[in-house]
């Protein structure tokens, strides 16, 4: 299980019956339960259990198998075994400095074994004279007396060591912890609540439904059954489990249902966006394509004329597009953009597109002003440095229709009028939040909508995070791009790199050296904000480049601190090869296009993700000299920090990268507050169950096809549940 945490809210609860009125129900307080008390009851509430509908939804964490306890007479020679007994003797020796040995003597009726635990001598406070312990490990024979050599245990107090015996062979429950709170307590607790109100929880999946879902899960691979456990069967099964078979068909009902209802809910969110918007439809003939390919002066690679196919296709319907464009850097995003906006304006209509940073608005600027230099077509700009006036006079040439095209950052969504909007592109999705995304979309008429994320998407991320928009990939990266070599070094290479930094000036290429942020540590570098950027760093490292290392070179600083005026002047010398070194932070993540930097050194890589590493490594691969990056560290490596840096050392793939992130640093991590949009999981994990998470999102494709705004009766209380967790996440309304 992913997380225990209450899920009374998740699923819908029988309603008390006046008439017949059970004497615990699922509003029922602990305080008011019979043998609980007052004193305990508050020790539950530090978990959040205040009623017994709580308790039915705090799962546990974990289960365990324990084999039922062994006699000492019955141990066999390396075969594993449990023992349940008390400590009667113990002792810490010293055999030399650092080197230690505890060992104790556990009894039980039926005799005693021997612990040894060596250079462990924190044991001792644990293990003392009394202690009741169930201990598990593979005995060996020491002369007449058996042995365990460092063995699992488990402290008992005297009320579980009493009852343990009652239990032998049960599937135990593991549940999180607080003080006062001990594990057997929870067990009784959840075991006596099951009993008396899990038949009162209302079922939401109707019998003919989990029949179908257990004949796809089995189609899939995963037999649970004929059918799907009804939630009460559920219940039972996760807090007390007849056997494994009960308990894993019941954690396989939680995990489907928490994916099915987001999965029903992405499905109504696709429906809406096709049944109830309007968006203008575009009309893409032979001749206004071939017009526009003609502006771009190199060939398109298959990829990116499939994917404007598809496209310019979308773009002729009545309801909008809403598609997400996913690629490895450097493999073309922007022409897909390019060309969409051009259509639109080819159609009477405005674009527009967003990116995070004024360096990235701007070039893009550059790029669509210079491949429009000689059309009618007239293209704006707005962001954050503009002047009040400058500001006024672009919102009002938007407003009549002056201005075709608009580039810009988050400014863009705040108050602005257009024309008549028929397209928004969003370059680099994942730094805006989804509320942004649609506050862009509420703009007059329904415009048609692309996003793009150069940070490819793991495919059960892509179906949760993004289900409700369709995907396209490029993974064809343009003919002509030099190979990019990574090394991971240590602090002894520098030197040696230093010297190859000045080998590839001379030869007239130029470099970036990254500095890592030193600021918050509880910010990950990929969610950091710009205007929080610690400059210390970058500043040290500008100071002993410019002034020891490379004296007689043009060495420059970038930083996101700076003012947008001087940021972009610093690019745009960078750009025109005035600078030979740019020495700047994470702000060059993000699309900037110099082809002639070819040599990237960024320092304290452990500080940084393996998507955001892969983004930096994708400013040296923009043109057809061999790029090359080299990563160093600070200080020692953590095993985690290793097992990343030597994946992206070893992988140039970024839709390899991505699935590796998600499995290093799991969903939790990946999908944060910020970019996700959706409420976190609580049950399912995305890293283990994506193959439960296609057979969700197919049926629930299948049941909203058949049923768009799930209409039938039988299918009330799952749509109650559906619109309770995502209705207002999703816009889906009363009526879906």
């Amino acid at each position: 299980m992913s997380d225990p945490s209450p899920q009374s809210s998740e699923l819908p609860l029988a309603a008390d019956s006046a008439a017949d009125e059970p004497r615990v129900t699922l509003s029922t307080t602990l305080k008011a339960m019979p043998g609980i008390g007052w004193s305990r009851a508050d020790r539950f509430a530090r978990l959040g259990l205040r009623k017994t509908q709580d308790v039915l939804f705090f799962f546990p964490r974990d289960h365990q198998f324990p084999p039922p306890p062994t006699r000492v007479d019955e141990l066999r020679e390396g075969q594993p075994a449990t023992l349940i007994g008390r400590i009667t003797e113990c002792e810490l020796a010293s055999r030399s400095p650092g080197k230690s040995v505890f060992g104790a003597i556990v009894e039980n009726e039926s005799g005693a074994v021997r612990l040894l635990f060596f250079n462990q001598p924190f044991r001792a406070d644990q293990l003392k004279f009394g202690v009741a312990v169930r201990l598990s490990g593979a005995p060996k024979l020491a002369g007449l007396r058996w042995e365990f050599t460092h063995p699992k245990y488990e402290i008992l107090d005297d009320e579980e060591f009493a009852s343990a015996h009652e239990h032998q062979g049960e599937i135990l429950p593991v549940y999180p912890l607080t003080e006062g709170v001990k594990e057997y307590e929870l067990r009784q607790l959840t075991r006596t609540v099951c009993n008396e109100v899990a038949d009162q929880v209302k079922e939401v999946m109707p019998e003919p439904l989990r029949i179908a879902i257990a004949d796809a899960l089995k189609n899939a691979g995963m037999d649970i059954g004929d059918i799907l456990p009804s939630i009460s069967q559920t219940l039972r099964s996760i807090h007390c489990p007849a056997s494994e078979q009960t308990l894993n068909a019941a954690k396989m009902r939680l995990v489907f249902q928490e994916l099915f209802v987001m999965q029903l809910a992405l499905a109504m969110r696709r429906q809406t966006l096709t049944g109830r918007l309007r968006a203008p439809p575009m009309t893409c003939s032979p001749q206004i394509k071939q017009r526009i390919l003609r502006r771009f002066p190199f060939e398109l690679t298959g990829d990116q004329l499939r994917v404007i196919e598809t496209v310019a296709s979308e773009m002729q319907r009545q309801f909008p597009m809403n598609r997400l464009l996913q690629g490895d850097v450097g493999s073309g995003k922007t022409v897909v953009a390019i060309f969409a906006m051009m259509m639109a304006v080819a159609c009477g209509h405005q674009a527009t597109i967003m990116v995070p940073t004024e360096v990235l608005a701007r070039q893009h600027f550059r790029t669509l002003t210079t491949i429009l230099a000689d059309s009618q077509v007239k293209v704006g700009l707005l962001c954050g440095s503009l002047s009040a006036s400058q500001r006024r006079e672009t919102l009002r040439s938007i407003a009549s229709g002056e201005i075709n095209l608009i580039v810009g950052t988050q400014a863009l969504i705040f108050d602005i009028e257009f024309h008549s909007l028929g397209l928004c592109v969003i370059d680099e999705q994942h730094k805006f939040g989804v509320k942004q995304r649609v506050r862009l979309r509420l703009g007059g008429i329904d415009p048609h909508y692309l996003v793009m994320s150069a940070t490819p998407i793991p495919r059960s991320v892509a179906m949760t995070q993004f289900g409700d928009v369709d995907l396209s990939t490029l993974r064809e990266k343009p003919s002509g791009r030099g190979e990019v070599h990574t090394y991971l070094a240590s602090d002894g290479w520098k030197n040696r790199w230093w010297e190859f930094i000045r080998q590839r000036v001379a030869e007239g290429r130029q470099v970036y050296v990254v500095a890592p942020r030193v600021g918050d540590e509880s910010e990950t570098p990929e969610t950091a904000p710009e205007d929080v950027e610690d400059v210390t760093s970058v500043n040290r490292v500008y100071e002993q480049l410019s002034h020891e290392v490379f004296p007689e070179l043009r060495v420059e600083l970038l930083h996101g601190r700076m003012k947008p005026e001087a940021k972009q002047a610093v690019m745009d010398r960078f750009a025109e090869g005035e600078i030979d070194i740019l020495v700047t932070t994470t702000v060059i993540e993000v699309g900037v296009d110099v082809a002639n930097a070819t040599v990237m050194t960024i320092l304290g890589g452990n500080r940084f993700g393996l998507a955001q590493l892969h983004q930096l490594r994708g400013r040296v691969s923009r043109g057809v000299h061999a790029g090359h990056v080299c990563v160093f560290t600070d200080g020692e490596r953590s095993p985690e920090d290793s097992e990343r840096l030597k994946v992206f050392e070893q992988t140039s793939d970024g839709f390899e990268l991505a699935e590796a992130d998600f499995r290093l640093r799991g969903p939790g991590d990946l999908l944060g507050q910020k970019q996700s949009g959706l409420p976190p999981l609580r049950i399912a994990d995305l890293s283990r169950d994506v193959e439960v998470l296609k057979v969700a999102r197919e049926m629930a494709q299948e049941l909203i096809d058949e049923d768009p705004i799930m209409d039938a009766p039988e299918l009330a209380m799952l749509k109650e549940q559906v619109l309770r967790r995502y209705g207002e996440r999703l816009d889906l309304g009363d009526g879906a």
